[in-house]
């Protein structure tokens, strides 16, 4: 059995994915798979399953939808391996799931790999980061909105999903393929314009491509959109790209890693 919160709140057995019904049922789960194999204090649950609003019998209450928990994934693991043991302890619960049964895990261990082997081995980078990417359904955790600790992590895993897809980005550009990726990164300049890493490999795929004045743009229209918006100008670090691709600077012609899939 294996679970995702990259995307749906929900279990996969045999290839089949299926959704926890009732809202506390999915806040729990998740709340338990965000911590999963550690300790989830009984405080913390009563927090995120009902708020500043829990029942007078809040002790019961967690207790009983513990063991709907528990049913749940009994009957959706059906003939396959045991379901994660979903262990009572004293002060809390612990829900064993191994990290290569859980999305967010293995999305994190590959993206942790791949900048690992990026400088070695792009090739296997970009497969790295390919697996990472394929692994999002949606908007994480998006139905458990309630839950204060699922926002949260919601918000942490959107920013890595983006990191992610800046590193496959650039390593496309990296990697001799440079036009392939313009259409994707003018993209995402408009949907996250205040993001300058997003505009420094907008700026060198352009320039790499033979489009130095349409790099140019790409600059002064992001710097026209700090001063005007928030009064100030761009970083240091995207300043000397621009002054770089305005003197055709040698260095910006890397040598050239092993081929990549297109992006």
């Amino acid at each position: 059995m294996k679970f995702t919160v990259l995307g749906s709140v929900g279990a996969v057995v045999d290839g089949r994915f299926s959704a926890i019904s009732g809202t506390r049922q999915r806040i729990l789960l998740a709340t338990l798979l965000i911590r999963a194999g550690r300790l989830v204090p009984t405080e913390q649950l009563y927090t995120e399953l009902w708020g500043d609003n829990p029942p007078d019998t809040v002790e019961n209450a967690l207790q009983a939808h513990v063991s709907r928990l528990r049913r749940t994934l009994r009957q959706l693991a059906g003939s396959s391996p045991a379901a994660p043991a979903l262990i009572t302890q004293a002060s809390g619960y612990v829900l064993d799931v191994a990290p290569d049964d859980l999305d967010m895990s293995v999305f994190r261990d590959r993206l942790t790999r791949s900048r690992l082997a990026v400088e070695n081995d792009p090739a296997q980078a970009g497969r790295l980061l390919d697996e990472a990417l394929s692994l999002w359904q949606g908007a994480p955790l998006q139905d458990v909105t309630a839950s204060a600790l699922c926002r949260s992590v919601a918000l942490q895993l959107d920013e890595e999903y983006l990191a992610a897809l800046e590193d496959k980005l650039e390593l496309g550009i990296r990697c001799n393929q440079p036009a392939s990726t313009i259409s994707e990164l003018r993209r995402l300049s408009v949907i996250h314009p205040w993001r300058e890493r997003i505009t420094e490999l907008l700026m060198l795929a352009l320039y790499l491509s033979g489009r130095q004045a349409e790099a140019v743009e790409a600059y002064n229209t992001a710097r026209t959109r700090l001063i005007d918006e928030l009064g100030m100008e761009p970083s240091p670090q995207l300043k000397r790209l621009f002054r770089e691709i305005l003197n055709q600077e040698p260095s910006l012609h890397l040598p050239s890693p092993p081929q990549l899939q297109p992006v």
